[in-house]
């Protein structure tokens, strides 16, 4: 039995979901998200009580199934949350020199090189830069917004001598001493 998967998803009043056959249609105040789930080992029903619940179709639950049990309950559980308050990631751009700005839909970066690097922001992903050294990145895709965040932090990672580059605020980074005569 899967631990997560056991759990039932409680779905705030402004939203709702839908299921048609194998198709899963989450709609919130944010947005509207829609997956897909293998009808031919699970099942889903909504209660009662306004809680979304996936169970397997077979009483013997081998070891594949209860993981993809409750990797299924997590999107859906990821998809809720993500319509009804959204998703959210802050970075953070730590060097002299280093910042950031926003040109329509190109996010603009100046991070040491000898030229600017201008990164293309995806229609469903909101971004505002704070100061010039903190990006926020939302919306309700989560996977989309860690994507967006880790191409970000990729193109300038943080080195361990004098932690410069971009970083996720609360990311540790370890120091490495520098050469000593």
């Amino acid at each position: 039995m899967s631990k997560i998967g056991k759990k039932n998803i409680l779905i705030p009043k402004d939203s709702t979901i839908k299921v048609d056959k194998n198709i899963i249609t989450v709609t919130g105040p944010k947005g509207s998200k829609s997956m897909s789930i293998n009808d031919k080992i699970f099942s889903s029903s909504l209660n009662e009580k306004n809680e979304f619940q996936i169970l397997p179709l077979n009483k013997k639950i081998d070891k594949k199934t209860s993981i993809m049990w409750g990797t299924f309950r997590s999107l859906v559980s990821n998809a809720v949350t993500g319509v009804t308050t959204g998703h959210e990631k802050i970075l953070e751009i730590t060097g002299v020199g280093f910042r950031a700005n926003l040109k329509g839909e190109m996010l603009n970066l100046q991070l040491g090189f000898s030229h600017d690097i201008n990164f293309k922001i995806p229609k469903e992903i909101k971004l505002s830069v704070e100061k010039q050294t903190i990006i926020k990145i939302n919306g309700v895709d989560k996977e989309l917004v860690s994507k967006v965040a880790s191409d970000i932090k990729s193109l300038k990672p943080v080195e361990p001598y004098k932690a410069k580059g971009i970083k996720e605020k609360g990311q540790f980074v370890l120091r490495k001493e520098g050469k000593k005569k």
